[in-house]
């Protein structure tokens, strides 16, 4: 008998998103191509602007890299003010319409539900913007930060939202003491996840104690919960 035809692995190609519009203006993006016949899309969301962050940073990096590796498409974009996006930067409250606007350019694009993912800054914006959008069935907050310049950061929209979360955060993350961060997460809905990467800082990077970075980890707990929660492997 002949032997079967090798199953090729998917590849994906990245491409610059020129027809995103925000409220504030045309908002620079890119688009991680998926498998055609993938069951969702994915919108991640960067860091903190004003501190450097980018849709290029690192975490979100690895994380695109976590969805395309099954086939999931994914959107990166710049918020208002970042890079070539237009507008200007609004502490949180504009970028959430940034988000929405990529949510549905999603829609519009592909028709499919989207699972969300947002590294610090992003993952605060992105979470209160997908909490309770029909479209979003899933949220991951990578270095969700709950303590930050001298600032508490309050999540008391989490108990509305009743899709499944995963929650990673370094276990020396300087903006997510232990005991604060189980404390908000308590009140959240189920289901939701909270893993600790031992030995990782805010940016999944490694400490003194445990030098070795640590964004592969990331990667492999959020394609586990993808699996879990959703069957994607």
């Amino acid at each position: 008998m002949p032997n079967p035809p090798e199953v090729q692995p998917f590849i994906s190609h990245v491409r610059a998103v020129e027809d995103l519009q925000g409220p504030a203006g045309r908002l620079e993006a890119l688009l991680n191509t998926g498998s055609p016949d993938a069951p969702y899309t994915a919108i991640l969301c960067h860091p903190h602007p004003p501190s450097g962050g980018t849709m290029h940073n690192k975490v979100v990096y690895h994380a695109m890299k976590a969805f395309t590796a099954l086939g999931i498409p994914v959107l990166r974009f710049n918020f208002r003010g970042t890079g070539l996006s237009e507008g200007h930067h609004d502490h949180g409250h504009g970028e959430q319409n940034d988000v929405r606007a990529g949510l549905s350019w999603l829609e519009h694009n592909f028709k499919l539900p989207t699972i969300f993912a947002g590294f610090s800054f992003g993952a605060n914006v992105g979470m209160r913007a997908c909490c309770g959008d029909v479209r979003v069935r899933g949220m991951i907050g990578l270095g969700l930060p709950v303590q930050a310049a001298g600032r508490d950061y309050t999540y008391g929209f989490l108990p509305k939202c009743n899709v499944p979360k995963l929650f990673i955060s370094g276990s020396q993350d300087e903006f997510a003491p232990p005991d604060v961060m189980r404390s908000i997460l308590a009140r959240a809905e189920e289901s939701k996840r909270l893993v600790w990467i031992e030995g990782a800082d805010h940016f999944f990077q490694g400490v003194p104690t445990s030098p070795r970075p640590k964004l592969d980890q990331m990667q492999t707990e959020i394609r586990s919960w993808l699996a879990s929660e959703f069957r994607l492997a």
